[in-house]
């Protein structure tokens, strides 16, 4: 199965309302493996961003200045999606960008070219629910490392989203998958006959017996004289 983390950085919220994609970044994976294959493009979307939205990507007007339009890499994007299962942090937001950047082109819609969507904030909140479910508050719970996001960049949070993916999917520790792991879990074990082995049984010695007697008899005192095992009659001996 081929997957792609997604995210993109925007200058506003409101696609409808003529914001414009200013990063995109993507991570393959197939069959629960990294491939090693990334996407990553700072855009120059024609406008300045939001206030609001450069506190969060802290993309600049002379940052971007120089970097190719959307309709330059369009293309490029179309192709690395296509076919495969987006994954998405709340994947309406995304798509919708998307959409409205590849509609301006005459291109198709994402929904047409890839494989299917997965909203990994609808899939956190089933698994969560009544929790906060960004990504910072996901990589806390799953313990996923996200100390190197001063900013929100695109490529960093597609890998992040990975990371938290793959925990919430299945409770893989890593993206790093052991030997035994990719063996798979059907692998077929020769059955035991155990009683073939012989249980071999070691006697406690005098001190053993001793010490476990004295325990005992801490216990009991500790506990005001109630301690069952020795109510029921039992001598402190070690099995």
């Amino acid at each position: 199965m081929r997957q792609v983390f997604l995210d993109t950085e925007t200058t506003g919220l409101s696609a409808a309302g003529g914001d414009r994609i200013v990063e995109i970044g993507c991570i393959e994976m197939v069959n629960r493996r990294l491939s090693g294959r990334t996407l990553h493009y700072y855009v120059n979307p024609g406008r300045s961003s939001h206030p609001d939205a450069l506190k969060v990507h802290g993309l600049t007007d002379e940052f971007l200045a120089d970097k190719p339009s959307f309709a330059q890499v369009a293309a490029e994007i179309a192709e690395f999606i296509g076919g495969a299962e987006l994954v998405i942090h709340n994947a309406e937001f995304d798509v919708g960008f998307l959409d409205a950047e590849f509609e301006r082109l005459g291109h198709p819609r994402v929904a047409t070219v890839v494989g299917g969507i997965a909203d990994s904030l609808a899939m956190a909140r089933e698994l969560f629910p009544g929790k906060g479910n960004s990504l910072d508050a996901l990589c806390k719970r799953l313990e996923v490392d996200n100390s190197a996001r001063d900013y929100h960049g695109a490529l960093l949070d597609a890998g992040l989203l990975a990371e938290v993916y793959v925990r919430m999917t299945r409770g893989q520790k890593s993206l790093v998958i052991d030997a035994a792991d990719e063996a798979g879990t059907d692998t077929a074990l020769p059955l035991v006959d155990l009683t073939t082995f012989e249980l071999i049984v070691v006697a406690p010695s005098a001190d053993e017996e001793a010490a476990h007697a004295a325990v005992l008899a801490d216990l009991d005192k500790a506990c005001g004289g109630k301690t069952v095992y020795l109510a029921l009659g039992a001598q402190p001996r070690m099995a």
